[in-house]
């Protein structure tokens, strides 16, 4: 028995947002009967589809590139030093097989002629929040799942902005890209599993419809590995047990599978028909805010390293700042050079954004590693996170210390980082000329 297909428009203009009707469709249309535009949205289920996935087009090059338009047409990767890796890379970088995580010599080497930007953290979280209140103003249901990503609920919102999501949604794209500068991609499904799915079928400046029968067929041929959560391991197991393509996984029995598989049977056999009843969480944000640094040669002195853990919990204690932040959890992040990874961590008993103390805890982890092994890799991070700006106001110490750090804070932001600099971080006249 067929399911009828839900009374709304099945095509419709991205720019205009007007509807074409069924006979233009049929006559295979290509633009906009209104305005001209070429950008149509069509799908049989179009109006029923409510769950979407919002992805910002290589977001931190993008950013870039609307900040300096003499680059906008040029390769650009974001990240810093040979031996650092790639943080982002815009699409034209991409054509020359530059990613996200390539260690920097090897995007350089396919393309040399890149213009190359170090991260610029602080105004990524400031677009990325720009961007998530334009989602909240859509629907309360957003759940970020980074800072330049978010599943969205738009169920029960056609009566309040007067169109399906859908449209809302087109919308949302055409007004972020005038107002905020930036690009965004669109998947729109039944599912949070198919949305994502959806959100990359059409990248950049993209918007896909993908419903749960035609999800079944697209993912049939693909491999195992397809679906989220399933690592090498994982797909190793399936198929040694002759689940290599999705549709071993159609045709295998669920009872079956969860004998197999007990910890993962039944996930696996439901997505692989694209059946996700997850909702999206409104409340799950950043788990994490940290800040890392990959060195140009090897340390393992402990004063080089002490300096240069100051200046990464300096940047933390700002993101946290910014995004009015505390943790409880401070976790020390090491890599030695034979790129084996030491990761430590402290909880304390109220949550902290100030870098005094993130230092603190972290300088005694680094301590306790200095056996004279040489690391390659830093980083220092705060979990546990819950908001508040005053959360280190809970003692007399902390709150001094407190009032101290935010005065420092109130005079960069006012004459510029270097206004004030902390003794361990003072390089000296000659290192500040170079």
């Amino acid at each position: 028995m067929s399911v009828p297909e839900p009374a709304g428009p099945r095509c419709f203009c991205r720019d205009c947002l007007a509807d074409l009707d069924m006979g233009v469709q049929n006559l295979g249309v290509r633009r906009c009967t209104a305005c001209g535009s070429p950008r149509l949205v069509r799908h049989r289920s179009l109006a029923g589809l409510t769950i979407a996935h919002i992805d910002c087009d290589a977001f931190y090059a993008t950013v870039e590139k609307r900040d300096n338009p003499d680059i906008a047409d040029k390769p650009v990767i974001i990240g810093g030093g040979k031996r650092g890796v790639v943080s982002a890379a815009c699409y034209i970088a991409r054509t020359y097989g530059v990613r996200s995580a390539m260690p920097m010599f090897k995007a350089l080497e396919a393309c040399p002629h890149a213009t190359v930007i170090r991260p610029d953290m602080a105004k990524y979280v400031r677009v990325g929040r720009e961007v998530r209140q334009a989602m909240q103003a859509l629907t309360p249901l957003v759940e970020p799942l980074s800072i330049d990503e978010a599943f969205l609920d738009l169920s029960g919102t056609e009566r309040v902005h007067g169109m399906i999501p859908a449209k809302v949604l087109a919308r949302f794209a055409r007004d972020v890209e005038r107002d905020i500068g930036i690009t965004v991609s669109v998947g729109l499904s039944c599912n949070k599993f198919l949305a994502k799915i959806a959100s990359d079928l059409d990248k950049p400046r993209g918007f896909a419809a993908l419903d749960q029968e035609e999800a079944r067929l697209m993912l049939a041929e693909k491999p195992v590995g397809f679906i989220f959560g399933v690592g090498p391991a994982t797909q190793e197991r399936l198929v040694q047990r002759g689940f290599r393509i999705i549709a071993d996984l159609q045709k295998a029995d669920e009872i079956e599978m969860m004998r197999q598989f007990p910890s993962e049977g039944r996930r696996l056999w439901r997505l692989a028909r694209g059946i996700d009843d997850r909702r999206v969480e409104p409340d799950r944000g950043a788990k994490t805010i940290s800040s890392e640094t990959t060195f140009e040669t090897d340390i393992r002195d402990f004063a080089t390293l002490e300096k240069i853990l100051w200046r990464l919990c300096e940047k933390t204690s700002s993101r946290l700042k910014s995004s009015e932040l505390a943790g409880s959890t401070v976790t020390l992040k090491l890599k030695t050079a034979d790129f084996r990874q030491r990761t430590r961590s402290q909880s304390i008993a109220a949550p902290t954004q100030l870098a005094a103390k993130i230092f603190s805890i972290c300088r005694e982890m680094l301590a306790k590693e200095i056996d004279g092994t040489a690391f390659r890799l830093m980083g220092a991070g705060v979990s546990a996170l819950r908001e508040g700006s005053a959360v280190d106001d809970t003692d007399m110490l902390d709150r001094r210390a407190a009032h101290a750090e935010r005065a420092v804070d109130s005079l960069r932001k006012k004459f510029g980082s270097a206004a004030v600099i902390r003794g361990i971080a003072y390089e000296g006249p000659e290192k500040a000329q170079e």
